[in-house]
């Protein structure tokens, strides 16, 4: 008989949710959590931001199949985004919720280590391979430097960009840095928050939510139409992790106080639990 889950919770925002209403609630159960001696790290984004950043400068995003390609001064964007103001307001809202955060980003010791991502065909992103420029793949995580933070306390708090030993940078997909994070750290949960409340059938009918949903259905879902835009990255990023060994990612979001433990005791009854 195995014992208790010893690996930590992995918690994925995405830049909406940091800078949305329900950032106190959650900065509040993470502090809960943290008291309660369940390690946790936390992985986010920032795409609002930086789309809103990019567009000040005269730059124009371009999102393929939900993913941003990065060329040299959409780099520049993220850098200043993801790993500036983002990862500093989110830093904030947890010190103020209780917590005791640790900001970071892929150079930072090589937190997240990262190689170019190759051309590839995504979904979405019709029937040619997408060149992403500087977005990259996670290849490696310093897990012994998240340890010495848990191990006393801290929240590390990770910003989307990763990079290579040479000091090359890169833009990823922040759930595929949580993805990788929760795999190479054995975690006991994965939790993707985001601002739907879940995978929906009708993304404007909150009852329309799917409580539990497994790696076949989704492929369906996404073939079938029913996922569409930036879910769809989130669930195949969600799959291959699974995959990996991810035992379950949770989608949640709009979340209450409380409802951040209660997605991670009982998979299901918010949001929508991803399992094999």
């Amino acid at each position: 008989m195995s014992g208790p889950p010893t690996g930590p919770v992995v918690i994925k925002l995405g830049g909406e949710v940091v800078q949305g209403p329900h950032m106190a609630a959650i900065a509040a159960d993470v502090a809960e959590m943290r008291a309660a001696g369940v390690p946790v790290v936390i992985v986010h984004g920032g795409g609002p931001q930086a789309t809103e950043l990019q567009k000040r400068l005269g730059q124009t995003p371009k999102i393929v199949g939900g993913r941003r390609v990065t060329d040299q001064d959409t780099l520049e964007v993220m850098k200043m985004i993801v790993a500036g103001k983002v990862n500093v307001d989110l830093c904030a809202a947890l010190v103020a919720g209780g917590a005791r955060p640790v900001g970071l980003h892929g150079a930072s010791a090589c937190t997240v280590l990262a190689q170019r991502r190759p051309p590839a065909i995504v979904s979405g992103g019709g029937p040619d391979p997408v060149d992403f420029g500087y977005v990259g793949d996670v290849i490696g995580v310093n897990d012994a430097l998240i340890a010495l933070l848990i191990s006393d306390g801290y929240v590390p708090v990770l910003a989307c960009l990763g990079a290579d030993p040479q000091g090359g940078l890169y833009n990823i997909n922040a759930d595929a840095v949580a993805n990788q994070v929760a795999i190479r750290l054995d975690a006991r949960a994965l939790v993707l928050v985001t601002d739907v409340p879940g995978v929906m059938r009708d993304i404007n009918d909150p009852s329309s939510r799917i409580g539990r949903l497994t790696t076949a259905e989704g492929k369906r879902a996404i073939d079938d139409g029913v996922v569409t835009k930036g879910m769809i990255p989130k669930l195949e990023e969600s799959f291959a992790a699974i995959a990996q060994g991810v035992k379950a990612v949770h989608i949640v979001g709009r979340l209450a106080r409380g409802d951040l433990t209660k997605a991670v005791n009982t998979p299901g009854e918010v949001g929508t639990v991803l399992v094999a």
